[in-house]
């Protein structure tokens, strides 16, 4: 990523106690009903590099199992992440990557709403307005330098 000015040179790295989610029973019975979970969720976007540091959404506290509510009756998912700064002017490119994530990974049944914890950020509902309209979306999608910089925050999460 060619971001060369840091808006945050020293960011809290947390230790990372993985919990990865086993393999179950039904994971390869296709006949199966396997619901997703906030979990499932979760280890899809905790790998996610921040835009700015070669470190994780996880290892950051950007992204946390608590702040993932996932309705899997209703077809929806909410995420609430954490800028590590309140003025981080990555937020919504942290944003765009974990909406990414999920438009990749999850079935399109899913209504996923990705918002800013309330109170981290100083421009929270602006963000979050831009997180959550598909015409905005799709608008940064087609610039490619930022689908590059957002497939290589992708890069790592596996």
């Amino acid at each position: 990523m060619n971001i060369t000015q840091k808006i945050n040179d020293a960011p809290l790295v947390y230790e990372v106690v993985s919990k990865a989610r086993g393999v179950q029973l039904g994971d390869f019975d296709d006949g199966i009903d396997d619901p997703i979970d906030s979990e499932e969720v979760y280890e899809l976007i905790r790998n996610i590099n921040d835009p700015e540091h070669p470190l994780t959404l996880e290892q950051l506290h950007v992204a946390n199992r608590e702040h993932i509510y996932v309705d899997d009756g209703s077809n929806r998912v909410l995420i609430e992440f954490t800028p590590t700064i309140p003025h981080c002017s990555m937020a919504t490119l942290i944003g765009l990557c974990i909406r990414v994530r999920l438009l990749r990974s999850l079935p399109e049944r899913f209504k996923v709403d990705i918002r800013i914890r309330e109170g981290t950020h100083q421009s929270e509902s602006q963000v979050n307005k831009q997180l959550n309209d598909k015409e905005r979306v799709a608008a940064a999608l087609e610039n490619t330098y930022l689908l590059d910089v957002v497939n290589q925050c992708l890069a790592t999460a596996v």
